[in-house]
């Protein structure tokens, strides 16, 4: 069985981020969800858990963090420029933000930024196939 993650949130409305996740192509799985949480399945490996914030407490006594903070920004590797492109555009259009971070483009890679409803912020990237294989040659990155 390969590797998965399942990275869960907590979520203010779960109905609202069932509706964003799906739009950005998410599939719900029924057999993982209720009313408290909902299984929104994008890979074979990458499911999303939305938990409502009573559901998240009930395995940790950590607090939430508000929307405006950052505690994790979630990179997901895409095919090409345009669905990075797209990723980005569609969350602005669902209730999210695009490039609350700024954008990267280093011609072999490039990515953008955005956050859900509830301020998780993601981050779309594209690398050139040849550089992540290792057949193109190094890049001269400038820091």
């Amino acid at each position: 069985m390969p590797r998965m993650i399942f990275v869960n949130l907590p979520v203010t409305d779960l109905a609202r981020a069932k509706a964003f996740y799906t739009a950005l192509g998410f599939v719900n799985e029924p057999r993982f969800t209720d009313d408290t949480a909902a299984a929104m399945q994008w890979s074979d490996t990458i499911v999303v858990m939305l938990l409502t914030h009573d559901k998240w407490k009930s395995f940790t006594t950590r607090p939430i963090p508000a929307p405006e903070t950052s505690e994790v920004m979630l990179c997901v590797s895409c095919d090409s420029r345009e669905e990075v492109n797209r990723l980005a555009d569609t969350a602005a259009n669902h209730g999210g933000k695009a490039d609350v971070n700024p954008s990267q483009d280093h011609g072999f890679m490039m990515s953008r930024t955005f956050t859900d409803p509830d301020g998780h912020v993601w981050e779309p990237m594209w690398m050139d196939p040849a550089m992540a294989s290792g057949e193109g040659p190094a890049p001269e990155i400038a820091h």
